[in-house]
């Protein structure tokens, strides 16, 4: 699943290549991934590209009179010119959903890996008409984010803490590798019940949020959108490493079932050596 520092990296590359660009041609390749029908693609052909940024996970591409918003979902990305994501064979690469066709020949695919088609289009006036975007919570890249919204989203919350870290409506970009990433930092169990937290693990998880999704943004930008995918796993230290030795204590890293996905823990940093369920 694409996450805010990835997403922002990707932001970043489509604002510096296209940003003056004209949309030349849309085709859409499959109609599902259209979530305004009445304002399709095709409308913003002629029109400018005048930037792009990120919305928590969202792509908001702006155009002369319109955006062009992208909901990634899980399994979302996108392309340059038909080529294959880095680390994917030609045969193996993501089936391409949408393609917008520029003024100097560029071509961008908007592409799904999923078995069911989780990225979104909507073509708006404001962004705001996306009902995921009005509802973003605070997003710990922001410079201003602060330990008072942190507060207000976590604190006293009868809900997991991994759960309330993915919580798109209380933080903004945090999905499931980089909340795994930040509760082992924080030394805090997943699934522990946010309103259960002492002080001493708020103040940790406050710390690890800021500092895990800001290093993380540091590292992904520049990064080719092709490559964003290998990096950000290699750059896991918990997430996707079941069965590895944990880089603090050596304990073995395990999943355990969260939601409808797996996640991954070290037993002796953040559970006092408790095994959590895996289905």
């Amino acid at each position: 699943m694409p996450e805010s520092p990835e997403v922002q990296a990707l932001t970043e590359e489509l604002a510096e290549r296209l940003t003056g660009r004209a949309l030349a041609a849309v085709d859409v390749v499959e109609f599902r991934s259209l979530k305004t029908r009445a304002r399709p693609p095709e409308g913003l052909v002629g029109q400018r590209v005048t930037g792009a940024v990120r919305h928590g996970k969202h792509v908001d591409v702006a155009f002369d009179a319109a955006h062009l918003v992208v909901s990634l979902g899980r399994h979302g990305w996108a392309r340059w010119g038909g080529a294959a994501d880095a680390g994917d064979p030609q045969d193996d690469a993501p089936p391409t959903l949408v393609v917008l066709e520029f003024d100097d020949g560029s071509t961008l695919e908007l592409t799904d890996a999923g078995d069911w088609v989780s990225l979104g289009c909507f073509v708006v006036d404001d962004p705001a008409e996306v009902p995921a975007v009005a509802k973003l919570g605070p997003d710990p890249a922001d410079p201003s984010f602060s330990r008072a919204q942190f507060d207000a989203a976590v604190s006293g919350r009868r809900k997991q803490v991994k759960a309330v870290l993915q919580d798109q409506e209380s933080l903004a970009g945090i999905g499931n590798a980089y909340s795994d990433e930040i509760l082992f930092a924080a030394k805090v169990s997943p699934v522990g019940h946010a309103a259960a937290l002492s002080g001493d693990e708020a103040d940790r998880l406050f710390d690890a949020t800021v500092g895990i999704i800001g290093d993380a943004m540091a590292a992904q930008r520049g990064v080719p959108i092709a490559e964003l995918k290998a990096a950000k796993v290699a750059s896991m230290r918990v997430h996707g490493r079941a069965g590895e030795p944990c880089p603090v204590c050596g304990d073995t890293i395990r999943d355990f079932s969260f939601a409808s996905t797996t996640a991954q823990y070290c037993p002796t940093d953040q559970t006092h050596g408790e095994l959590l369920p895996l289905k």
